[in-house]
């Protein structure tokens, strides 16, 4: 939201400012007013302001003055000048001033709105610039780091843009590290670690398209250089403790046609938080021999997963049953190892999910979790793991919806730049809003306002990579009528700001 600030030694012209305008629907706010110039300088010290609207003749500093005092300190003001006086030579000064317009009084409403839309078209441009020149570089480093994590540009290509940035990767291994952070401000920390590493060239950040930091470590000698790497991270870990963060390392790997394997090994081991979230840092290298063992179980993953895939319950319970009850009666299995077959698979559950659906849903396996950590017969492993097939199932269901929610989906889909509320759409299908919210979110296993504003940030998504249209115009194409919120939104989902996303591009 813009602020602004009005000025007018006339109490009823204040008043009315106040109403004549819906100042939230333009992005603004009306933070203070004062009846003479004196007190506005003042207060204008005081508060933050983008916007001053003042009048011309007023006691104790016209408004001119106000204008010409308040640029030494807000030198960015925008002000718009209302009169009763239609004098040149008070307009040519207030120009000379850089005003945005010079309005008469009794004030013309229309031309009044104009005004302040472009005032704000103008702030919002502003904006854009300061956040294009603060993170330009970064954006085009996040952007070139992606393409070559998802092996995505080509070797001569990539050498290029490294040297045209500066990056420094002239040595022959690397090793990936991931941090995420599941609490806010996670920005905040993000710039805190890339802060703690700039006095070290060798390693290289960047954010993802997940929203996830990534630290490419850069070294000689592998032996070595994964050491140090480690090293770094607990250094970093102990520095940011107690935020709860979440570190997974990849593997080492050649720098020249390999670092995406690196990459790729951090990103699965990020998924072993949730069997083991006490963890501060998960390593690929310490998931190997785990690894290995469930390959060794011999079970049929891929068999597993076709039957979630077609939600066939029955078969996923008679196949969960059958090779747990198989590898019970091998002597040589302890306990502990089929506890960690049941965790296994309740991580492939987890990952298929969220391949599907593109969304994490990690309360459907906490509580599934917890149970088979202290499940003690083999039968009771079993119920556990089918159990949490079946929510999985369900979970893949959901997308079958009764009349009104897919009316109601549908409506979202058509019509989400539109203004939606439960309100209007229980009037229009006859259906109180109340009990239309809970049967949303019954069904579609999140709130209207949620799946509204997830849809609106998929669609913004879409739309910064395939358009040149500006950020806010994009905000109001998918139904954000306040920049600032839309920025809100965005960050909230994606994890990086609309102007980083478009960047990544």
């Amino acid at each position: 939201m813009y602020k602004v600030f009005l000025v007018d030694d006339e109490p009823f012209i204040i008043e009315g400012l106040y109403d004549i305008v819906d100042w939230s629907r333009l992005g603004m706010e009306i933070v203070g007013h004062a009846e003479n110039g004196s007190d506005a300088l003042q207060a204008l010290h005081e508060k933050p302001a983008d916007i001053l609207i003042t009048d011309i003749s007023m006691p104790q500093m016209t408004g001119l003055d106000l204008i010409r005092a308040s640029r030494e300190f807000k030198p960015d003001l925008k002000v718009i000048v209302l009169s009763g006086y239609d004098e040149f030579a008070y307009l040519k000064e207030g120009m000379a001033l850089g005003i945005e317009n010079y309005l008469l009084k009794p004030i013309n409403l229309e031309e009044f709105t104009a005004t302040l839309t472009t005032v704000r078209n103008k702030l919002d441009l502003t904006r854009t610039h300061e956040a294009f020149n603060e993170y330009s570089t970064r954006i085009l480093r996040d952007n070139v780091m992606n393409r070559w994590m998802y092996n995505q540009i080509g070797v001569q290509e990539f050498r290029e843009r490294a040297d045209l940035l500066g990056l420094n990767l002239d040595k022959s291994w690397v090793l990936v590290s991931l941090l995420r952070i599941r609490e806010a401000p996670a920005a905040d920390i993000y710039s805190r670690v890339e802060r703690e590493l700039k006095g070290i060239p060798e390693v290289i950040p960047f954010r993802d398209n997940d929203g996830d930091l990534v630290l490419l470590h850069n070294f000689e000698e592998p032996g070595r250089g994964g050491r140090e790497a480690k090293e770094l991270i607990s250094l970093l870990a102990a520095k940011l403790s107690p935020h709860r963060l979440q570190i997974s390392l990849g593997s080492v790997e050649e720098k020249e046609d390999r670092a995406f394997v690196s990459y790729e090994n951090a990103k699965k081991a990020q998924e072993y938080f949730m069997i083991s979230p006490e963890l501060g840092v998960i390593s690929h290298e310490e998931l190997k021999d785990r690894t290995e063992r469930a390959r060794a179980s011999s079970i049929d993953w891929s068999e597993s997963t076709r039957l979630l895939l077609a939600r066939d319950q029955e078969g996923l319970d008679a196949l969960i049953g059958r090779e747990l009850s198989r590898l019970g009666e091998q002597g040589a299995v302890t306990p502990a190892y089929l506890q960690e077959i049941a965790l296994e698979w309740m991580l492939r559950f987890k990952m298929e999910l969220q391949e599907v659906r593109h969304t994490e849903d990690p309360g459907l396996f906490t509580g599934g979790i917890e149970r088979i950590r202290s499940a003690d017969t083999l039968e009771e492993l079993a119920e556990i793991v089918k159990r949490t097939a079946a929510s999985a199932i369900e979970a893949l269901n959901r997308d079958v919806k009764s009349p009104v929610v897919q009316q109601v989906l549908n409506t979202i889909h058509e019509g989400y730049h539109q203004d939606l509320s439960l309100k209007t759409l229980g009037n229009t299908y006859k259906i109180h809003p109340v009990y239309l919210g809970q049967l949303f979110h019954k069904e579609v296993g999140e709130s209207f306002t949620e799946y509204v504003n997830r849809y609106r940030i998929e669609k913004a998504k879409e739309m910064l990579k395939t358009t040149h249209h500006k950020v806010h115009e994009i905000a109001r194409q998918v139904g954000y009528w306040e920049t600032g919120y839309f920025y809100k939104q965005f960050k909230r989902y994606v994890g990086i700001s609309p102007t980083e996303f478009k960047g990544l591009g």
